[in-house]
């Protein structure tokens, strides 16, 4: 951890997270003209956002800021690996990390990490199925498209909102702060699959302004103290690979877990590589 890490990441210790993020949610929703067109303009500059992919590429269609930011994408412009067995990816953005789950404990950064247990809301049989498995952790930038879709078919069988604080989820942060993404708000989704059990963590982060699912719609807000669960037993929803499964309004990241011994990763998906939703990441 170097001394730069240190000196962004400790602010963040004492900073009111929610409330920031309350006010960023604010802004990114307001339909003021002149506001949301100068705050797009300005994120497509500074990032580099390509609005060749968007399915509308005039900044003066959007609404506001938050219709920019989650905005749909061409027909074709993200093709969903056709790869049999082939595992999809599911959000553009950069690798975290990539690897074994072990006994329990997933590689964070350098020294650091957390348990599956933690990550999921502190319920050690919801873990379970997971230790020794494989995970990834995927930071989506603000350049990146933020729409979360199904790395492998699946049935939902249970959604959990873990309150928590809203740090930042870059490199920076990650290096510095302990446990960070069991720490953060965010909302794990099980499903069950044909390889079994695979969940999708969607992390929350400072500035991030709601988290939602297709089959709920927003999630958080509201924050509250408790975990709390929704079981999904009749008519539970089914999402075929690569079918959206939610969204961030703001930036964040993805986690997934599969089963020990159920998947691999492909050779070159490792900390660093820049990926696109839908690309080959592994196989089943």
């Amino acid at each position: 951890m170097s001394l730069k890490e240190t000196l962004t990441t400790l602010p963040q210790y004492i900073l009111p997270h929610h409330l920031l993020s309350q006010i960023m949610s604010h802004f990114t929703h307001c339909k003021n003209t002149v506001w949301k067109n100068l705050m797009i303009s300005q994120i497509i500059k500074i990032y580099g956002v390509n609005m060749a992919e968007a399915q509308q590429p005039d900044i003066h269609a959007y609404p506001s800021f938050n219709h920019f930011f989650t905005r749909p994408l061409k027909d074709g412009v993200r093709p969903i690996t056709e790869v049999k067995n082939g595992i999809a990816c599911p959000a553009d953005g950069a690798v975290s990390q990539a690897g074994l789950i072990t006994d329990g404990d997933i590689f964070q950064a350098k020294g650091k990490s957390f348990t599956v247990t933690d990550l999921l809301g502190g319920d050690s049989q919801r873990a379970a199925p997971f230790n020794n498995g494989l995970f990834t952790t995927v930071y989506l930038s603000p350049k990146d498209y933020h729409r979360l879709h199904m790395p492998i078919s699946g049935t939902l069988k249970e959604m959990i909102h873990i309150p928590g604080r809203l740090f930042s989820v870059n490199g920076a942060t990650a290096n510095s702060v302990p446990r960070l993404f069991a720490r953060n708000e965010r909302v794990a989704c099980i499903f069950d699959t044909e390889i079994g059990e695979m969940a999708l963590v969607l992390v929350g982060a400072i500035f991030v302004s709601s988290v939602e699912t297709v089959w709920h719609g927003v999630v958080t807000p509201p924050t509250i103290n408790d975990v709390r669960s929704w079981s999904y037993n009749d008519n539970a929803p089914v999402l075929e690979k690569g079918a959206e499964m939610g969204r961030f309004n703001m930036g964040s990241t993805i986690i997934v877990l599969f089963e020990k011994d159920k998947a691999q990763w492909q050779a070159d998906f490792a900390a660093g590589k820049g990926v696109k939703m839908g690309e080959l990441i592994g196989t089943f």
